[in-house]
């Protein structure tokens, strides 16, 4: 193991991790990226909401850009899934993810959360998420769906509140329960019904991408859409945090301070995996504030100072 210790080790390679890699580097801190290739970021086909790319950008182009980015300015990024983290008795930490253990003396989680996929052929969701037959941001790309048709997957709570967000965007609404008949409380029942939603009962039986449109058969009926939102929720991917016993909020993310601290030294947290708002500005907001907090939390320990270089000697 090298036991010079990196300045720190930032797990996941989407926004906010590589946000943050790319400020970290331009402090000239010497940082690792370890990205487990599973950010949210590339199933997106086409993002029409960052700012700065007014005919959309792929998630896929975004994050090779980031990377791009941050490797400029001195950043490591190596591919693997990070399986073991632990705090020494020398406050370092110790991370290993299959290339041999590596010791840093700051830790930034960037590890993001998973959406619940509906039922189906792994293949045939991927190519329907890249035609927008299949999406799962409404606040990212509701705009695309207006005046369209649209099924949503879900029940309770979660399906009457992204159906009743998409109202805004359509009038032509349809709630799916997945796995039997819908449990709603009355007043969602009502409220969707007072927004002109048709309700389905499940179980969903098959859902077929078609060439234009996508059809889901359930209760023994065919039911065709433009677009079609799972609402199923999704899973955080808060288990490094649990190994270092970082304390956690009541929606299951990690819990952190107004700037990205979590409950252990030395540990910080950004983006979904701290507040699952799905939006890429937000968490590069966040990997931004992390990385100051970084910066300045590790020069109270150590002055950084630049050294003297024979340019700047003459140039006095």
């Amino acid at each position: 193991m090298d036991e010079q210790p990196l300045d720190c080790l930032v797990i996941g390679g989407g926004p906010a991790g590589l946000t943050a890699a790319i400020y970290l580097s331009r402090y000239h801190l010497d940082i690792m990226v370890v990205d487990g290739g599973k950010s949210r970021a590339a199933w997106i086909p086409c993002t029409r909401n960052h700012a700065g790319y007014p005919d959309g950008i792929a998630g896929t182009e975004l994050l090779d850009r980031m990377k791009e980015q941050a490797r400029r300015y001195g950043t490591r990024i190596e591919d693997g899934q990070v399986t073991r983290i632990e705090k020494r008795d020398d406050g370092l930490f110790e991370a290993e993810w299959g290339s041999g253990p590596v010791v840093a003396r700051t830790v930034l989680l960037a590890t993001g959360v998973t959406n619940r996929r509906p039922p189906m052929d792994e293949q045939a969701h991927d190519d329907a998420l890249a035609r927008g037959l299949i999406r799962y941001c409404p606040i990212c790309d509701g705009y695309e769906v207006t005046d369209k048709k649209v099924g949503v997957i879900g029940t309770q709570e979660r399906g009457r509140a992204e159906t009743i967000f998409l109202r805004s965007y359509t009038a032509d609404l349809t709630l799916i329960a997945p796995d039997g008949p819908h449990e709603l409380e009355a007043t969602d029942r009502q409220l969707l019904e007072e927004a002109g939603v048709a309700l389905i009962d499940g179980p969903i039986e098959a859902i077929e991408p078609g060439d234009e449109d996508i059809v889901i058969a359930a209760g023994g009926q065919r039911y065709s859409f433009d677009s079609v939102y799972p609402a199923l929720g999704s899973d955080t991917h808060t288990q490094l945090a649990e190994m270092l016993g970082a304390a956690q909020a009541g929606d299951d993310c990690i819990r952190v301070d107004s700037h990205q601290r979590t409950s252990v030294p030395s540990l910080y947290a950004a983006g979904d995996v701290v507040l699952g708002l799905d939006q890429i500005s937000h968490a590069m907001g966040e990997g931004g504030v992390a990385s100051t907090t970084i910066r300045n939390d590790l020069a109270e320990k150590r002055p950084m100072r630049r050294a003297k270089t024979e340019s700047s000697v003459l140039h006095r």
